[in-house]
């Protein structure tokens, strides 16, 4: 208790400060993402028409942050959050810059290699710095009270929507609809200020908020994250389940991020048309995530919302599957309707049909290390998608999706009948 009373008196006067910059920090992690994401697929076809290495280059970022938030974490318990999280804005602003740079840059008379090559390292840069969310995270853990503290991660989800949303938005009112070079001059303008604008407000109103009874020095030693991930699958009670958790990521990733790829790629859609679809999602997902899955779970409950939700996305991907190359709006736009309906209600009930079956002292580790498997799965899928896109063609994806996503009913079937499933009460996450 009186580590939180010191808390207090230390934050009090600037602590609406405080949650800004950590909402400010959240938002920025994912906004500029956004914005970036229906950008990036147009700009590789001009260089290169492969599905893959637009895929390796969308999973360059998320394998450098899985590879890197643990040895952040270290360091934010050893020297402070407000040092790390201004590294680690510096490094985003660093990143999108190159990558403002590259997408801006006339590279007519230029080698391919070249832009190409400074995307990657954009995205590298970017992802090996890309802690914010986590130290964000860490913030606002320690300025709440134990009590309060879901409550004040409620922020978490409000901004990865809200992120979400506006960054196609902006692509949607500021971007022009063709592809040419000046078509994506103000969106890729806005990516670039948003990390200078989430820096100087840290800098000048972030506080330290590492408690003070904490250690300057950490002991902690920085193990092989894949180790401590796939102890998840020696749990016996939860192995079947935990391995649909993973191959989902694998198949969801996978089909949202080609899903940008095929339409400008294979339909011949512009950014700005492509990110109108981005913002159904984020509007869908908002309302789902934000309103409907409660009442949804009280009513139905957490299997049968979780097969449901396997539904939707098997018939976004018929949707996707039968879309035509010419005048193939309805297809599409029905499709991500399903494709975000399934998401928002897998996500979370997947979470809570593991979390029935843990006892409470593995709550916390066996949490944080599905986590940890949805960003490999995230990265397994983007990287996979590419692959199959050029081998086997622009459809390809959502069958292979498809096959996928059979499979993960089947483990969730299997993982229901390991023990009692009814016997422990848990909230969804």
């Amino acid at each position: 208790m009186k580590v939180y009373i010191v808390k207090e008196n230390l934050l009090k006067p600037n602590k609406k400060f405080t949650l800004l910059s950590a909402f400010i920090t959240l938002l920025n992690d994912r906004l500029s993402e956004s914005i970036l994401l229906p950008i990036l697929p147009s700009f590789v076809l001009l260089f290169d028409s492969k599905a893959s290495t637009y895929g390796l280059l969308s999973c360059t970022y998320q394998l450098a942050q899985f590879t890197a938030s643990p040895f952040i974490g270290i360091m934010s318990d050893r020297y402070g959050r407000r040092p790390v999280t201004l590294f680690c804005i510096t490094g985003s602003i660093i990143g999108i810059s190159i990558l403002s740079f590259t997408v801006l840059f006339n590279w007519s008379n230029s080698i391919a290699a070249i832009p190409l090559f400074l995307l990657f390292l954009a995205r590298l840069i970017d992802g090996l710095s890309g802690g914010t969310a986590a130290t964000a995270t860490t913030i606002l853990a320690d300025i709440s009270s134990p009590e309060k503290r879901a409550k004040t991660f409620g922020l978490i989800g409000v901004a990865f929507g809200l992120s979400f949303f506006l960054g196609n938005i902006f692509v949607v009112i500021f971007a022009k609809n063709t592809n040419t070079d000046d078509a994506i001059i103000i969106p890729v303008l806005i990516a670039s200020i948003i990390p200078i604008i989430n820096f100087l407000l840290v800098f000048f109103y972030l506080p330290e908020t590492k408690p003070n009874k904490a250690s300057n020095k950490s002991n902690t030693i920085l193990k092989n994250p894949l180790k401590a991930l796939f102890t998840v699958f020696k749990e016996e009670k939860i192995k079947k389940l935990s391995l649909a958790f993973f191959i989902y990521f694998i198949a969801f990733t996978g089909l949202t991020n080609i899903l940008i790829f095929f339409l400008q790629e294979s339909l011949n859609w512009t950014t700005k048309a492509s990110s109108g679809t981005l913002v159904v999602v984020g509007i869908i997902a908002i309302i789902v995530q934000g309103g409907l899955i409660g009442p949804l779970v009280k009513q139905f409950g957490e299997m049968r919302l979780t097969l449901i939700g396997s539904g939707f996305i098997l018939v976004a991907c018929s949707l996707l599957i039968t879309a035509p190359k010419e005048n193939a709006a309805i297809n599409i736009y029905s499709a991500v309707s399903f494709l975000a309906i399934g998401a928002g209600l897998i996500t979370p009930t997947l979470r809570a049909l593991i979390s029935k079956k843990l006892d409470d002292d593995k709550q916390g580790s066996i949490l944080s290390n599905l986590q940890g498997l949805q960003s490999l799965g995230g990265v397994l899928g983007i990287a996979m998608a590419g692959r199959v896109y050029d081998s086997f063609g622009p459809k390809s994806p959502f069958i292979a999706g498809s096959i996928i996503l059979i499979f993960m009913i089947y483990l969730i079937a299997e993982g229901k009948n390991n023990n009692s499933f009814n016997d422990r009460k848990s909230k969804v996450f």
